[in-house]
């Protein structure tokens, strides 16, 4: 099977050579007929209704030249859009490569009817439309129309002319009534060749892939307000990314430096949902409101499950061996991928991808060939790190005994009393041991699982994962690369690590494996919390605020910006004219005006320069430059974290009324979008064809 897929490079570098159906018509040009240009199909059903979708014009291209060439009686498989899904032309189906889904039906398409329902074309069965278009030849070539074909279902097709052809429907299985076939049922449009049914379709995407997301979702199974799973709204998430591409990388596009991102959903709902827990919910679920009480136990129970040990570990488990598996599939079908790879989550998705970060070792083995010099330099590293905690201990004459069992961190920190005895440690120095290894677990299970210690009140988050026995929330697995970026939408981490007794991150705390951080949130989503007045709490200011993808602030956010400024102007100058009139009036004789006048100004020049102090809006640029050069530590390479988007007009009239939209905006949002793409290219020294303003 692996021999007969075409691999990306492959079609790359292969020119795909004109259609068979464009040679023949020119053939046939002399006698008026020219042979239909196929286009390949696939039927999505969704909801019991089917659809059918074109493919892209270079993957039914793609698909025709491997028809063309014969090989499709072989079991040959084309991959398309983008990689993501395999094409086994033997069987004529469609099969997701990444995640599980339904197999679609493929064919190759000519000839399409109208249907009932909605009015989009369905395409004749490849056997079938072969019979149109033999009748069709034959009425352009002879000039003979009026010709009347039947179906194998009884279904009537008169091809009265070129551009009229019908489609009649029996409407019973027999004629009582002696009514010709014609006569039965609404007549449908018939269309020779996609060009004439206003097909969307698809451009599709670039072949080279620059690098490679992982997106995560939250609670429950659907993901947005139309109650569609993680793979479609990752697709609208990549869709929106293409566009983004093309009008913000146009540049870089036609110099082939970039190609795309691939962004893959990472899906571990149906894992926990399967352990036989909604068994269990479902015999101590309360009979009433039963849609209500079963729509909380799908999605708002999810973060319930997250705080328990047992199905903490089970999310835990499924998010990283989800993720380890789509990169090794990944790189196996995308051999030549040197990119990079970063992680996305949102609302307890960011939070799940948050406490696996801060788990990762913060120096894993680079390379696999050279695993075992770097165990021995990580054991070497470990006896060294002993040797400085037996010296503040004031024990340094015992060094020799722990080099000589090989005692490193990790094997120290697993040590009880009766194994320091057995070394030949005495008491006193074995008191000593014991007390500073139960010390620093307590300290290590405190700050990087949220177990706020009676002692502590500034708990800064520290590096490496503790090596302790206690009973932990879960043992956090590890992934087989380093993120270059982890984006979090709609993030709830802030509100968990202070509900879990954090109340402070070290400015001087960065993610193990990852160095870029990034805490996206809607204005109104009652879900997000801010992250970086938990670095720099005594500090007041505001999030980043994100520019709009075309390249200006909204309409609504100026001119509220605007009538505030002009108020505190207006105000300003009132307040200063009544002032100056007020003390021209107290004042006493004529000769005395000109006196007065000249204090009435100074002290107007007085107020004037009091009042910068009272009016902060006038000099908004000053204040974003200074908000953007605040130090929020290192957790972004010291860069901004918090990044909220701008609401649009229609949502600033009712907060509350757009809470829940705020919350499920992210995926169709073109500038949450353009600051991943913006940031994701920064690493590979590729900029906008223009910086929008305001951006960092």
């Amino acid at each position: 099977l692996r021999r007969s897929i075409m691999s990306a490079q492959e079609q790359q570098q292969a020119q795909p050579p004109m259609p068979a159906a464009s040679e023949a018509a020119e053939l046939d040009a002399a006698n008026g007929y020219e042979a239909v240009v196929p286009h390949w199909f696939y039927c999505k059903v969704t909801d019991s209704r089917e659809r059918w979708l074109p493919f892209s014009t270079q993957d039914s291209e793609r698909l025709e030249e491997a028809h063309g060439s014969g090989r499709d009686k072989e079991d040959l498989v084309v991959p398309t859009s983008g990689g993501r899904y395999d094409v086994h032309l033997k069987k004529r189906q469609r099969v997701a490569v990444y995640w599980e889904e339904e197999v679609s039906e493929v064919r190759r398409c000519t000839w399409f009817y109208k249907g009932d329902k909605d009015n989009k074309y369905i395409p004749y069965s490849e056997t079938f439309s072969e019979e149109l278009e033999e009748a069709y030849m034959i009425a352009v070539t002879l000039d003979e129309w009026k010709k009347k074909l039947e179906s194998p279902s009884r279904e009537v097709i008169i091809l009265h002319n070129p551009k009229l052809m019908v489609h009649y429907h029996p409407v019973a299985t027999s004629d009582d009534w002696g009514s010709t076939p014609t006569e039965q049922g609404r007549p449908r449009t018939v269309k020779r060749g996609v060009e004439n049914i206003a097909a969307e379709i698809p451009n599709g995407e670039p072949l080279q892939i620059d690098h490679l997301v992982f997106v995560v979702h939250g609670i429950g199974p659907a993901c947005d307000i139309r109650f569609r799973s993680i793979i479609q709204c990752v697709n609208d998430f990549r869709n929106v990314s293409l566009s983004m591409l093309q009008a913000h990388f146009k540049k870089a596009q036609e110099q082939q430096q970039i190609g795309r991102v691939e962004f893959l959903p990472v899906n571990w709902h149906s894992s926990l949902h399967s352990t036989g827990v909604d068994v269990d919910l479902e015999r101590i679920t309360l009979p009433s409101i039963n849609r209500l009480r079963h729509f909380i136990n799908d999605t708002i129970l999810d973060v319930f499950f997250y705080n328990s040990s047992t199905y903490c570990q089970t999310i835990v488990d499924t998010v990283a061996s989800e993720m380890n598996r789509l990169h090794q599939l990944f790189l196996q079908r995308n051999p030549l991928f040197k990119g990079g790879v970063s992680i996305a989550g949102h609302s307890l998705g960011s939070l799940i991808l948050f406490d696996l970060l801060t788990n990762q070792k913060a120096a894993p083995e680079e390379d696999e060939h050279s695993e075992e010099g770097s165990r021995i330099t990580s054991s070497n590293r470990g006896i060294e790190e002993v040797k400085e905690m037996l010296k503040k201990l004031e024990l340094s004459e015992y060094c020799d005994v722990f080099e000589k069992e090989k005692m490193d961190r990790q094997a120290l920190f697993l040590c009880t009393e009766k194994n320091l005895k057995e070394m030949g440690i005495p008491l006193g120095p074995r008191m000593k041991i014991l007390h500073y290894i139960s010390s620093k677990m307590e300290m290590q299970v405190c700050l990087l699982h949220g177990l706020c210690s009676s002692r502590s009140h500034r708990i800064a988050l520290r590096q490496g994962p503790a090596f302790t026995t206690y009973d932990q929330p879960a043992n956090y697995p590890q992934l087989n690369y380093k993120p270059t970026i982890f984006f979090a939408f709609g993030s709830p981490i802030g509100m968990f690590l202070t509900v879990r007794g954090v109340k402070r991150i070290n400015p001087n705390y960065s993610l193990p494996t990852c160095k870029g951080f990034f805490n996206i949130f809607h204005p109104f989503d009652p879900v997000a919390y801010r992250i970086e007045p938990m670095i720099v709490p005594d500090l007041e200011f505001e999030p980043m605020l994100l520019p709009h993808h075309k390249g200006r602030k909204r309409m609504h956010l100026e001119l509220k910006e605007g009538l505030t400024r002009m108020s505190v102007d207006l105000k300003n100058n009132l307040l200063g004219s009544l002032r100056v009139a007020w003390q021209s009036f107290t004042r006493a004789p004529l000769p005395a005006v000109e006196g007065a006048s000249t204090e009435a100004e100074a002290e107007a020049e007085a107020g004037a320069e009091k009042q910068p102090e009272t009016k902060p809006e006038e000099t908004p640029a000053a204040v974003k430059e200074e908000a953007s050069l605040i130090n929020v530590g290192r957790l972004n390479g010291g860069n901004r974290i918090d990044y909220v988007l701008q609401e649009k007009p229609i949502e600033s009239f009712n907060e509350y009324l757009f809470a829940l939209q705020g919350h499920l905006c992210y995926w169709e949002s073109e500038d949450t979008v353009l600051l991943v793409l913006k940031e994701i290219y920064q690493t590979q020294g590729i900029t906008l064809d223009q910086p929008l303003p305001g951006s960092q």
